[in-house]
């Protein structure tokens, strides 16, 4: 099993479509990259923590590669846009690959540049070491559910 944590805009779409996808185990939401190990819904809006929304993937890599699902993930949303995914706006809505270890970065640069290539080098996605990821609160999760 292996995990990886991306950012690509508003979280819930891209954690459904993940969900559907074969050897991917478990998906769960949170935030990820900020300057804190916790955080909340209202302060990760205000811009000031550094977190982005994201989804955690477990996979079974004998079922699906990293690079396949960093292919999925630049086709699931507009890297090309800094800072939002139309017409959420704000660092919290950037896109990022946020790797475990020195593989999953070394194929998130290879996989980045192949995409850089067919986009004439509009890619604005950041490749960072996980850090501070904390799941989203069930409170954010209610938030989202009443407020849809």
């Amino acid at each position: 099993m292996q995990k990886c944590t991306l950012a690509l805009g508003c979280f819930w779409k891209p954690e459904e479509n993940f969900k559907s996808e074969p050897g991917v185990l478990k998906t769960e939401v949170g935030y990820a990259g900020g300057s804190s190990a916790k955080t909340t819904y209202e302060e990760v809006c205000t811009g000031n923590t550094g977190h982005a929304e994201v989804v955690r993937l477990t996979f079974d890599e004998n079922k699906i590669s990293f690079k396949k699902i960093l292919d999925l993930f630049f086709k699931m949303h507009d890297p090309t846009q800094k800072d939002m995914q139309f017409p959420d706006v704000g660092t919290q809505y950037r896109s990022e690959i946020f790797y475990e270890d020195e593989e999953q970065k070394k194929e998130a640069s290879e996989i980045l540049n192949e995409f850089n290539k067919k986009l004439d080098g509009k890619i604005q996605t950041n490749i960072s070491k996980i850090k501070n990821y904390c799941k989203a609160e069930e409170y954010h999760q209610k938030y989202i559910e009443k407020n849809r």
